[in-house]
């Protein structure tokens, strides 16, 4: 089922917003805080950008140790809606979860469930989170600036 312009789409306890041809902001976050080496890294960022032009225009994503950040704005499908969020994600998370099983030797689930997502509604908040996003390995002590943190992408 999916939901569009002015209806809430509730996955778990989480109300999922999504309007026609806004950029959303969304976090989701490792199932344990355990850091990801850094080829399960690549995997992440490799499955996000995947997705650019296909389902999405990704402005911008960073694969943090524990979490990953995304800037995007959701595509429309060949009916003219825009590809749901929840199937984006599903996607990125679910062919990335395999391939960091595979190449760990595990099994189960590498995500949480639920993802947080943020419409954004102004130039200037873009301009914010995208800030924010680049600059997350920076506060986080992982890169002295944002440009030297090899899972940062940006699209402009």
């Amino acid at each position: 089922m999916h939901f569009i312009a002015n209806q809430y789409h509730y996955r778990r306890r989480l109300p999922h917003y999504q309007k026609f041809d806004h950029v959303l902001f969304v976090t989701f976050c490792k199932s344990l805080r355990t850091p990801f080496p850094a080829e399960a890294r690549d995997i992440v960022l490799r499955h996000c950008i995947w997705e650019n032009e296909k389902r999405v225009a990704l402005h911008a994503a960073v694969v943090m140790p524990d979490h990953v950040h995304l800037l995007l704005t959701p595509l429309r499908d060949g009916t003219g809606s825009p590809y749901p969020l929840s199937h984006v994600l599903k996607l990125i998370k679910g062919v990335s979860a395999r391939r960091i099983n595979q190449l760990l030797g595990s099994s189960g689930p590498v995500w949480q469930e639920e993802s947080f997502d943020h419409v954004l509604r102004s130039e200037e908040s873009f301009e914010e989170k995208l800030e924010y996003l680049r600059q997350n390995p920076v506060r986080k002590g992982l890169a002295q600036k944002p440009e030297d943190y090899r899972w940062l992408w940006v699209n402009l």
